[in-house]
């Protein structure tokens, strides 16, 4: 044979002589009428498996919208934290706008005297804590185990 020109009809039969021979078949995917023994078992297979799929499908769309609910409320909880940030910024300008033209403002005093309390408050929280971490003094006890424990 003459390596170059081929027909269309010569190429298909060396194609199928080569696959013959190696045991490939040129068609790939399932073929119908297979292990038709096993038919009805397969049938049962699929179906389960398909119902299992099912199954999976209806509880991945429950995530799902647990999830946005989820999500949907927390968007909705911080709005409402920003819009009360708004108001509180909003009172402190005009707090500050009052200063400025010489006026005190309704509402700094008491705002004023919650700081004092909360800064005092804290500092005595502070001063409790310091005096719960100092070393308690040695007892009895714990010098009779310093003296018979060696070191």
């Amino acid at each position: 044979m003459v390596f170059g020109i081929m027909s269309s009809q010569q190429q298909h039969e060396m194609d199928e002589s080569v696959n013959a021979s190696s045991g490939v078949n040129s068609k790939r995917g399932r073929k119908p009428g297979r292990n038709s023994n096993k038919n009805g078992e397969h049938k049962g297979d699929m179906k389960a498996k398909l119902e299992r799929s099912r199954q999976s499908a209806r509880e991945c769309r429950a995530r799902k919208k647990l999830r946005y609910q989820y999500l949907e409320e927390l968007v909705t909880h911080r709005e409402r934290s920003v819009l009360v940030l708004r108001r509180e910024l909003d009172q402190y300008r005009q707090w500050c706008n009052d200063m400025d033209e010489g006026k005190m403002p309704e509402g700094i005093e008491r705002l004023v005297e919650e700081v004092r309390r909360e800064r005092d408050l804290q500092i005595q929280m502070n001063q409790l804590n310091a005096a719960s971490h100092t070393p308690r003094p040695p007892t009895r006890s714990d010098e009779t185990d310093m003296i018979e424990s060696p070191s």
